[in-house]
């Protein structure tokens, strides 16, 4: 193996690495994406320097080594530089660097900076005249971007299973590159791993079958030659099948879930239809799904071609599908155009967000629509209420934020601000708008200013009496919620609310028609109990609903927060099945803050729960709940 690997590092000059002479390349097809300069673009979480010298392209040949929990071989960086640039700052978290050395195999002279245990540290390589150069590496086995799966963490618990999950600044730990949102890389890949494990990436797929790499291995090899944001290179490999869903559309995963993740993600091609009639043709070829082990720690990630999923999506009723279609909503906004920096994360999540409702109401109807942004409301609501409303935190572009700002705001916030110039200027106006926006700044880096000078241009046309109505740069630079702001319909649950009040009055659980409503009604009821209910009437809901015992992720989790809160018992073993079952941030840390805001009561049960369940949380999960815990 080593051999093969200094053998790689010798012949980059000769175009046998990943690199050079690729189809890519010689197809014209590689892209450059400019990268935003200015105050408003400066990335703060990256060490890079990019108008200096700048990645533009990056060939990984690396070997997955499950038994050392390693990634090892070569990143080959393509670099643009400015002229009489000597040097390029690239991101490195725990990365054991070999050797760099330039295209003719000449070593580059290179080192390690001082650096913080957020942003790793730079890796500045002296490059004189190379614009490629090739690092030979291997990753920690702590790599946080990695999760290394034992059989017995995985569904058919015969082989091993790795994912990564680059969002915010973690492929850093596993992968040499400037690990900016804003510097825009094509990308392309070699990977071995051991027969009889499937590999996959989020490019274009180039081996379907793999091809025999010796000692009982085989090779796969990806590309993406559009630029993308670097934290959207993604891995997965282990036991995996794969289903078609439709002409454009398929779902991975392990064998044994496969008919259930099938069928539940059967409405994809009908959203990708709704999406492209909202806001333009879709630019990435294919797009499949992974369901990934229950350790994912988010409910999605948008990975271009290949959007992870974790399995607690699954609920057997499509109720929980939304995220899909936030995922695919991101081939748009997050990925086709992205923040290129993530104190602007909501130009990302905030506009998938609305974007998300809108196939929603094309694929399911209105009502079911209205619902869900009534929710988005409520997430906002609270936000505001936990940061308080004047906090710094509450505005769209937040300095602070390295990629973990609020959801409320970044996500909900954002939402309700495109809604609200959707109502002011009319619903045909504004996809217009945006479809147009899309189409100007494909493939390419955004901030918050520029998108409103876009706004601005393209939308108010110097309307001023509209400029006012707007409120622009109230909605995206100060704290709080713009007196403007688009309130969701109030009829969306009138039914729900009026039975929330008559069980805050003392009424029933039997008399609430909780069997015949959705999964958006029944969290909107259970987040809407009084917070302080007694053991009898947390017992009668309990009795009534089947709440712990129900299979629906989000009622279990809304319904486990109540329970929690109020100290009662009977619900201590369902969040205990809960937490050690899967790893979805989303779920785990506010449950154990729950818990661990429970004193004598709930400390206890916080720290034997996380001891069991830490070591199969993904690094994401981990060090959120560890923060919690003040571990």
């Amino acid at each position: 193996m080593r051999r093969f690997l200094l053998a790689a590092l010798a012949l980059v000059a000769a175009c046998n690495a990943p690199g050079a002479g690729t189809q890519a390349e010689e197809s014209g097809e590689r892209q450059v994406a400019p990268v935003l300069t200015g105050a408003d673009a400066r990335d703060e979480s990256s060490f890079a320097r990019p108008e200096v010298a700048r990645v533009t392209h990056v060939a990984l040949d690396l070997a997955a080594d499950f038994e050392a929990r390693r990634m090892a071989g070569t990143a080959t960086l393509d670099i643009q530089a400015a002229d009489g640039a000597r040097e390029i700052v690239l991101d490195s978290k725990g990365l054991e660097i070999e050797a760099i050395a330039d295209a003719e195999g000449r070593p580059l002279q290179w080192a390690l900076g001082e650096g913080d245990e957020r942003r790793g540290q730079p890796l500045t390589v002296q490059i004189g005249d190379a614009r490629r150069i090739a690092i030979r590496y291997r990753s920690a086995p702590e790599a946080d971007a990695l999760q290394w799966l034992t059989p017995a963490q995985t569904a058919g618990k015969r082989h091993p299973y790795l994912f990564s999950q680059g969002q915010a600044i973690l492929n850093r730990t596993w992968i040499p590159t400037q690990d900016s949102p804003g510097i825009r890389q094509t990308w392309e890949a070699r990977i071995t791993a051991p027969e009889p494990l499937t590999v996959v990436m989020s490019g274009e797929r180039l081996t379907a079958e793999g091809e025999p790499a010796g000692e009982g291995r085989r090779a796969y090899r990806f590309r993406m030659p559009h630029p993308v944001a670097p934290y959207l290179i993604a891995i997965a490999a282990g036991d995996l099948a794969f289903r078609e869903l439709g002409p454009r559309t398929g779902v991975w995963t392990e064998p044994a879930m496969l008919e259930a993740a099938a069928r539940e993600l059967a409405d994809t091609e009908r959203m990708m239809e709704a999406a492209e009639a909202l806001y333009g043709p879709y630019r990435w070829g294919r797009y499949d799904m992974i369901v990934l082990p229950p350790a994912f720690p988010y409910g999605g990630m948008e990975n271009p071609t290949l959007t992870f999923l974790t399995p607690t999506l699954i609920a057997g009723d499509k109720s929980l599908v939304g995220t899909v279609a936030h995922e695919l909503a991101h081939s748009w906004s997050g990925n086709l155009v992205t923040n290129a920096v993530w104190a602007d994360g909501w130009l990302n999540e905030g506009f998938t967000t609305y974007f998300e409702n809108r196939i929603m109401e094309a694929i399911y109807g209105r009502p079911q629509a209205a619902q869900e942004a009534a929710l988005s409301w409520d997430e906002m609501q609270r936000a505001l209420e936990e940061l308080g409303p004047d906090s710094p935190a509450t505005r769209l572009h937040n300095d602070e934020d390295t990629g973990g700002g609020s959801t409320g705001i970044v996500y909900d916030k954002g939402a309700i601000f495109l809604r609200t110039l959707e109502r002011t200027v009319g619903r045909e106006r504004f996809d217009t708008y945006l479809r147009g926006y899309f189409d100007r700044h494909a493939f390419q880096p955004m901030t918050s200013a520029r998108f409103l000078a876009d706004l601005r241009a393209n939308l108010v046309r110097g309307d001023r009496a509209l400029e006012e109505r707007l409120q622009l740069d109230r909605w995206v630079f100060e704290p709080g919620l713009p007196d403007n702001a688009a309130r969701p319909d109030p009829s969306a649950f009138a039914g729900v609310d009026r039975a929330v009040e008559a069980f805050g009055a003392g009424g029933a659980a039997s008399a609430i028609p909780y069997g015949r409503w959705n999964t958006a009604e029944r969290i909107r009821f259970l987040n809407r109990l009084p917070r302080e209910l007694p053991a009898a009437r947390l017992a009668e809901l309990d009795d009534a609903f089947g709440l712990s015992s129900s299979g629906n992720a989000e009622v279990l989790s809304a319904w486990l927060q109540l329970a929690l809160a109020n100290r009662y018992d009977p619900a201590v073993p369902a969040a205990e099945r809960f937490l050690l079952s899967m790893g979805r941030a989303k779920f785990v840390r506010p449950l154990f803050e729950t818990l661990a805001g429970e004193g004598e009561w709930g400390r206890p049960i916080a720290e034997r729960l996380y001891e069991r369940a830490r070591p199969g949380y993904h690094a994401v999960t981990a060090s959120s709940v560890d923060r919690v815990l003040e571990l």
